[in-house]
């Protein structure tokens, strides 16, 4: 049975205790030197993908209890997840985890907890799988595809390719029973092959397909290398060489879509996919960009610093700090809901008037930099992409929302 929400939560604040340490250098990593410096991790490194050093950056005991209590009372609803993310996390020790279970444990309060863990997969072991399994962790991997579609962008700091540890990692997640899902990335590598992108995923045995398009720019001062992206609301710059073009994401989107519909529906879950056809039956996605307001998705970043949204991690939506302010007054407060109700008050007149407004409500705000066919700042990038495949999976998104109506299973 199609479940059209596998991904969603009531109130999500993603923890990032690493910052931006990472062993990787991904060339489209919007997050790399924000918080860690590439250049002192490159020192400690090397150039393959060894054990994990000492990293510069971590969030502390007290911080991290801080955060745990106040997130957890925060909450409105009986289970409570929390979202580990990076940088890498895995450069932590399995020790900081076990403390972080114990302090759930400890102001848990009645309610389940739960734990999402998000990570490259490069520094699974046996160790930290067998904690994940007995800990029934949630693991997502961050893999792009095929050997030469995943290592186009995806390498060490040192500039060797992650592809052969990613995959033991995978192995490993399976040998010892932990459920993890993929989320890669769609870029100018593999945007161009998705029947390929499609096959591998279901070839290494993913039931849950996270992905998600590169778009990202930079200044032209600062130029590509420098990785000194730009905010949405900052109008002009130039996209990286790995970002893909609205044609391509949407023919992209159509081949995968067409794939996963003769072959997968309801064995193989496409967050994407599952996310359109919520829409379609008037259901709220469990994928914010695709939903009517932003303001699900604040992050935590080490240093107890709150921003509304992951890729809104400028001063401009900062909401504050966890050692001077309370996590349930960001959560619930006007700068937060200015934030989301911004999604939908900001949309473009091109998009009030468009047919398939329903359907992604403009989609994700950090991707709104170009104008409108009437000449109005703030539309969406990949607009003509996302319209193609709206229109492509019209017939196919009619049946199934009629078969979900009438609760007949789906696949």
């Amino acid at each position: 049975m199609l479940t059209i929400a596998p991904f969603g939560h009531p109130f999500t604040m993603m923890a990032k205790p690493i910052g931006a340490c990472c062993n990787l250098a991904c060339t489209y990593c919007y997050y790399k030197g924000t918080l860690g410096s590439r250049e002192s991790n490159e020192q400690s490194m090397g150039t393959d993908i060894p054990s994990p050093p000492h990293p510069t950056s971590k969030m502390r005991e007290s911080l991290l209890e801080e955060f745990i209590r106040q997130y957890i009372e925060a909450q409105t609803v009986a289970e409570v997840m929390f979202t580990w993310h990076g940088g890498e996390p895995l450069m932590l020790p399995v020790a900081f985890f076990e403390k972080v279970l114990r302090l759930q444990r400890r102001y848990a309060n009645g309610r389940k907890i739960a734990n999402c863990l998000q990570t490259n997969g490069t520094l699974l072991t046996d160790e930290w799988c067998r904690f994940l399994a007995d800990n029934d962790f949630l693991v997502g991997i961050s893999i792009d595809g095929t050997r030469e579609q995943h290592d186009a962008y995806r390498q060490s700091l040192g500039g060797k390719p992650s592809f052969d540890h990613v995959m033991r990692g995978v192995e490993l997640l399976n040998h010892y029973g932990v459920e993890w899902n993929a989320l890669a990335t769609v870029h100018a590598a593999n945007v161009g092959e998705p029947r390929r992108f499609y096959e591998f995923f279901r070839s290494i045995g993913c039931q849950f397909l996270q992905f998600t398009p590169i778009v990202e720019r930079v200044s032209h001062q600062t130029g590509a290398s420098s990785h000194t992206f730009l905010p949405s609301t900052t109008e002009g710059g130039e996209l990286i060489p790995c970002s893909v073009t609205p044609e391509a994401w949407g023919k992209f989107l159509c081949e995968v879509f067409d794939q996963w519909y003769q072959q997968d529906v309801g064995s193989i879950f496409v967050q994407l996919f599952e996310a359109t056809l919520a829409n379609w039956v008037g259901v709220q996605p469990g994928l914010c960009s695709m939903g009517t307001t932003c303001g699900n998705a604040s992050v935590i970043e080490a240093d107890g610093t709150v921003y509304a949204c992951d890729h809104f991690a400028f001063p401009e939506f900062r909401l504050g700090n966890i050692r001077q302010d309370a996590i349930a007054s960001m959560a619930y407060g006007e700068q937060l809901r200015h934030f989301a109700r911004q999604k939908t008050e900001a949309l473009t007149p091109q998009c009030r008037q468009c047919s398939f407004l329903f359907a992604c409500h403009g989609e994700c705000p950090r991707n709104r930099f170009v104008r409108d066919m009437y000449g109005n700042f703030g539309h969406n990038y990949l607009c003509a992409g996302y319209y193609r495949f709206f229109k492509h999976v019209t017939p196919a998104m009619d049946f199934m929302a009629n078969e979900w109506r009438a609760g007949r299973p789906l696949g």
